[in-house]
């Protein structure tokens, strides 16, 4: 009987569906929309709370004094260029390509170059054999599709990377080359978030990929709170207290994300908390999700980094009860080559039912830019000692370091010296992320304009100098403080002219704001 009534009401609630959506349709059919089909109102509101702070408003004015200034009208505007230090966007401020990525490239770009009889006196015979592997390697060369999860030779590539950087074996079978890794880190939350209750622990502050991913796929955020005081330190303890709050209120804690080196806070996890985050996560049968795209800008040669795969394998049996993504692209380290759209994700003791989802997802777009996965090869199979290309290289690429780390102290000391504002030094990735006081009157005039104090303060400075940075709002922060990331990316004899203009401008800012004259 009771079998009867099941049925009977899985039958009378199916019927009241139907009919409940009929009536829908009906209506929608005989009603024409008033304004554009889709006006407010006429899309998912989940694009509204999808915001991207890196590009947000502060950006999109930047863009237009830029415009502005190149039409030949910027002779009202107290600045004559716009300085980009709100992203990790080398190039973009003059950060030069590493030679021989880019004349591997080019030749992959036109093929007959390769052994044009002229090649030898433009091309060393290393940058020529590179490129004939690639092109053996990838079928079709870069103008081809590739298989969605990427070209096999490329994959292998990374596996052989993996393997030598964390002396355990990889599989190009788990790997997947993605259109940069904010495409791969996007897959990889829709794969873990099912309902409206799933949930994601980010680190706070955080990089609003993840804030506005984890709106889009309708999910929610619950944030574990990084250490200021001790240099932006992850510890297990908050992370749990962020679990139990947000189990407590009825959320599922589907993944935990960690950013090492951290984006926008620049420090590098110690290993006794990269242990308790494995032990944590295999523990709770909560995913992670290890964002290590700057695991090559690195300050503090002391400090050894490791990534969370190579902490997991040596931790013994958590390594086989761990579900781990892990992320890296060429758009960060000594590479920059953020146009280029190229990453990948590494997926350790994740079942195949989650790897085919991700291979649906790439597969919708057929597979990421080919050129790209070939920049991922030459990015992780650097020119050898011995071959011709390597002194150039490896001269290349320790001066950009150096000259990263340099920048980023001397920026740091800036800011240490202005009044109201503390800095901790990075210990790794692109980016500072000063703490700043504002004077109460501040903090009424943004009220009043429906800002944050720091996003007032640094629209301020982006209409008096032409700088354009990120206020730490964006990132969310502990309530009652203000924040600014910083890319450090000036070049170096721009540095002085950079710190000039702001020091003025933080001068001039807090002694109006104090009611003191200028």
């Amino acid at each position: 009987m009771e079998g009867s009534l099941s049925r009977a009401l899985v039958v009378a609630l199916s019927a009241g569906s139907l009919l409940a959506y009929a009536l829908r349709r009906r209506r929608c059919a005989r009603v024409r929309p008033a304004g554009k089909a889709l006006a407010v109102g006429g899309i998912s509101g989940r694009f509204a709370n999808a915001v991207t702070a890196v590009r947000g408003k502060l950006t999109l004015k930047a863009n237009a004094y830029r415009e502005q200034l190149a039409a030949g009208k910027g002779a009202g505007l107290p600045f004559t260029k716009v300085v980009e230090c709100n992203i990790g966007n080398p190039q973009a401020l003059g950060q030069r390509p590493l030679t021989f990525v880019r004349q591997v490239l080019s030749l992959l770009d036109y093929p007959p170059l390769v052994d044009h009889p002229d090649a030898r006196a433009l091309f060393p015979e290393d940058v020529r054999q590179r490129a004939r592997e690639l092109l053996a390697g990838i079928p079709g060369g870069v103008g081809a599709y590739s298989e969605s999860q990427g070209a096999l030779y490329v994959r292998q590539a990374c596996a052989r990377f993996i393997a030598a950087r964390d002396g355990h074996a990889a599989d190009p079978a788990d790997i997947f080359l993605t259109d940069g890794a904010s495409e791969a880190v996007k897959m990889c939350l829709q794969v873990c978030l099912r309902h409206a209750h799933d949930a994601i622990l980010v680190p706070i502050p955080q990089y609003p990929l993840y804030s506005g991913s984890i709106n889009l796929f309708g999910g929610q955020l619950c944030g574990y709170f990084l250490d200021e005081e001790h240099g932006w330190a992850l510890t297990a303890s908050e992370v749990q207290r962020a679990l139990d709050d947000a189990r407590a209120g009825g959320k599922c804690v589907r993944a935990l994300v960690v950013i090492n080196p951290g984006n926008p806070t620049g420090n590098t996890l110690a290993l006794s908390d990269q242990q308790a985050i494995v032990e944590l996560c295999a523990r709770e049968n909560i995913v992670l999700l290890a964002d290590e795209v700057y695991q090559q800008n690195l300050y503090v040669p002391d400090e050894p980094w490791a990534s969370f795969k190579r902490v997991a394998c040596e931790m013994g049996e958590r390594a086989s009860e761990l579900e781990l993504f892990s992320f890296h692209s060429v758009s960060k380290g000594f590479l920059g080559e953020c146009g280029r759209r190229a990453g990948y994700v590494e997926c350790h003791n994740v079942p195949a039912e989650a790897k085919a989802a991700l291979y649906k997802m790439i597969a919708l777009g057929l597979c990421s830019n080919v050129a790209g996965q070939a920049t991922i090869e030459l990015m992780l199979n650097p020119p050898k000692p011995g071959e011709p290309s390597h002194a150039l290289y490896a001269a290349e690429r320790d001066e950009l370091l150096a000259s990263l780390h340099r920048r980023s102290q001397l920026f740091c000391d800036a800011f240490n010296e202005m009044e109201g504002v503390s800095c901790t030094r990075a210990e790794g990735a692109l980016y500072l992320f000063p703490q700043i006081r504002l004077p109460a009157r501040v903090l009424a005039k943004a009220a009043e304009a429906g800002v944050a104090p720091d996003a007032f303060y640094a629209e301020a400075l982006l209409d008096a100098t032409g700088i354009c940075i990120v206020p730490g709002s964006g990132f969310k922060q502990r309530e009652g403080t203000f924040h600014l990331r910083f890319a450090f990316l000036p070049a170096e004899e721009d540095i002085a002219g950079v710190v000039g203009l702001m020091r003025d401008f933080h001068k001039r800012f807090m002694d109006e704001h104090r009611g003191v004259a200028a």
